[in-house]
């Protein structure tokens, strides 16, 4: 058996898709953006975080912070984006924070453009809320799944930034 494990997590909003690793959940695609995978094998711990990712994912769409959620495997990350995943993990649901607030606090303040793009890199959204990362002045920046998902995410945590077109 492979040492990954693909599983669709139905939800309210479509069905998402992860993907596990033997150390933990390494990718989370939004409804419509990744082929249906199809659900053949995974060891025990997979099966176990599969239902802990399920859980999770339906909480944060129904407006509510997970009790909790399964390992992440971020084996194939940099220490920077690391310290960024973490970091957007703090942020309280329904609160937002800007690229640069982010830079600062990790003790980078010149380095806004480079949280962007670690939030950008980020595999696995939702759980690791980039989402609540918004650009200077509050406007919407960028979104990986794309902006319509970052309003509807924001929206369903009580958060309601502009509109804009980025």
């Amino acid at each position: 058996m492979s040492d990954t494990f693909c599983a669709q997590l139905p939800t309210s909003l479509g069905v998402f898709s992860a993907h596990f690793t033997e150390r933990g959940l390494a990718a989370l695609t939004f409804p419509g953006q990744a082929e249906r995978v199809v659900e053949v094998g995974g060891t025990r711990a997979q099966l176990a975080w599969l239902d802990l990712a399920s859980d999770a994912i339906n909480t944060v769409l129904a407006g509510r912070r997970p009790r909790a959620i399964p390992p992440l495997d971020w084996v194939r990350s940099t220490e920077f984006q690391r310290r960024v995943w973490k970091a957007l993990q703090g942020i309280p649901l329904g609160e937002t924070r800007q690229y640069a607030d982010l830079a600062r606090d990790l003790g980078c303040p010149g380095a806004a453009r480079a949280v962007g793009q670690a939030c950008g890199a980020n595999p696995i959204p939702v759980l690791v809320p980039c989402h609540r990362v918004l650009a200077a002045g509050g406007t919407l920046g960028g979104f990986s799944a794309g902006l319509e998902w970052k309003r509807r995410l924001l929206a369903l945590e009580g958060c309601h930034p502009p509109r804009n077109k980025r």
